[in-house]
């Protein structure tokens, strides 16, 4: 027994990659859970439209973080603020103090809503606040009836995208190393690109028919609208499973079996179910690890998906996240192809080195005959 706990040990300490993710993967749970595991939101952007906008903005609750004030501006500018994601509410002033403003809250942001629904009915009656939004009842647009499936299932197909784009693709690669085909590869006439395009199209294929079967069934079985382009949901589709397929090739470059493939995918996969504002709002998230989600491409899908499906966004409001995808994109196709011209050039030298370049005799070979008589 003491025998096979010492080979145990010796094993465990030459596969470093399995040791650091035990070591690590307590305090990556501890850190993401104890600063972004909240569903607390302190700050809900806001803009006051209307004649009397400076007067509105200068006595909301502490809340309401104002980021545009617009005199000139209607319910109807209100609203298309909310499509555009400026903002989570819009204040609608009266045209005269005696009138009532109107409250506009988008319901694809759960938590911010819950937060400004609270904000209003909590503000003293005595207060400037209170008397401005005090008796106003707020009108939830976009998500009436608040209901989570509206808001997660947009996420939740980028979700399942990312699994399977991430991890089918780097157990793909990482079998053809492991059955020995990888210099079969390197023998044929195709550029690194090539073969990084070739190795992600089928998979590409697949999810795109994942996504319409999960596209379906929201709009069918869950009743989530589908507001928007569709041209545009599926030009951000294409460019996430860009990335994200990029991402399954690039761990199989650094992996050498299936099981350290799983494991490296599992290892990116993690924060982006956590930072991505799938499940916590991104604006609740601590400071310090804020940044980490603007960085990951499921951010920025669930930002389109939630955007065009729900609220009806144009592409023009949405430019920043299809740019990031397209930014991550060509970033990750980068990578994918250095490494596989270090995975193929060694390979290809093996193969070449023996090689006689042109102009160059043969060496003698061994007269065949004379094996045979001996």
């Amino acid at each position: 027994m003491w025998a096979i706990a010492v080979k145990e040990f010796l094993q465990l300490r030459r596969d470093r990659r399995t040791v650091a993710m035990l070591l690590l993967l307590p305090f990556v749970f501890l850190i993401v859970f104890g600063y972004a595991a909240n569903f607390d939101v302190k700050s809900v952007r806001a803009v006051v439209v209307g004649p009397f906008a400076a007067q509105a903005a200068a006595v909301l609750p502490k809340v309401f973080d104002v980021v545009a004030t617009r005199p000139a501006d209607g319910r109807a500018q209100a609203v298309d603020s909310l499509r555009r994601g400026e903002a989570v509410v819009a204040i609608v002033t009266p045209s005269s103090l005696s009138g009532k403003p109107q409250l506009l809250v988008d319901g694809t942001e759960f938590f911010a809503a819950r937060a400004a629904q609270v904000a209003v009915a909590s503000a003293p009656s005595t207060s400037a606040a209170g008397r401005l939004v005090g008796s106003v009842k707020p009108q939830i647009l976009f998500n009436p009836e608040l209901r989570t499936s509206v808001i997660m299932i947009p996420g939740l197909l980028g979700l399942i995208l990312v699994f399977i784009g991430t991890i089918a693709t780097a157990l793909g690669v990482v079998r053809e190393r492991q059955a020995g085909t990888m210099e079969q590869l390197a023998v044929m006439p195709f550029r690194p690109r090539d073969v990084f395009l070739g190795k992600i199209a089928p998979y590409l294929l697949l999810a795109a028919v994942d996504m319409a079967v999960v596209v379906a069934a929201g709009l069918l079985v869950f009743n989530v609208p589908f507001r928007g382009s569709v041209l545009a949901f599926a030009l951000g589709a294409v460019l996430f499973l860009f990335v994200t397929l990029g991402i399954g090739v690039l761990i199989s470059t650094v992996s050498q079996t299936q099981g350290q493939a799983i494991q490296l995918a599992m290892m990116t996969l993690l924060p982006q179910i956590l930072l991505s504002g799938f499940i916590f709002p991104l604006y609740s998230i601590a400071a310090g690890i804020r940044w980490i989600g603007y960085v990951l491409p499921l951010t920025y899908f669930v930002r389109i998906a939630r955007g065009i499906m729900v609220r009806g966004a144009p592409v023009s409001s949405l430019w920043f996240s299809f740019l990031m995808l397209a930014v991550l994109g060509t970033l990750v196709f980068s990578l994918s192809v250095l490494r596989f011209r270090r995975d193929l050039a060694p390979a290809g030298r093996s193969r070449t080195s023996p090689a006689i370049s042109a102009g160059e005799e043969s060496p003698p070979r061994p007269d065949a005959s004379a094996g045979a008589a001996s």
